[in-house]
């Protein structure tokens, strides 16, 4: 997608050396997947805390190999 923006060389030139991109649109796009990476880990990391996750994977894995060893059309329970 096309977009115009203005944006300062100074700024442009640093951004062209550190991300190493061969072209400003390339710069551009490594900045901003950077930037919404970054705001993701940011937006996980806030919800530390905030819920309880009940550790109980060997038990869930075993219903689910329970269940794959059922026959056709029937569940074990």
């Amino acid at each position: 997608m096309r977009t115009t923006v203005t944006v300062q060389d100074e700024i442009l030139d640093e951004l062209m050396k550190y991300t190493r991109a061969k072209t400003r649109t390339e710069a551009v796009n490594k900045a901003l997947e950077d930037l919404v990476r970054r705001l993701k880990i940011e937006k996980l990391r806030s919800l530390r805390g905030k819920f309880q996750i009940e550790d109980n994977w060997k038990q869930l894995r075993a219903l689910e190999v329970g269940e794959n060893r059922a026959p056709y059309g029937k569940r074990s329970r």
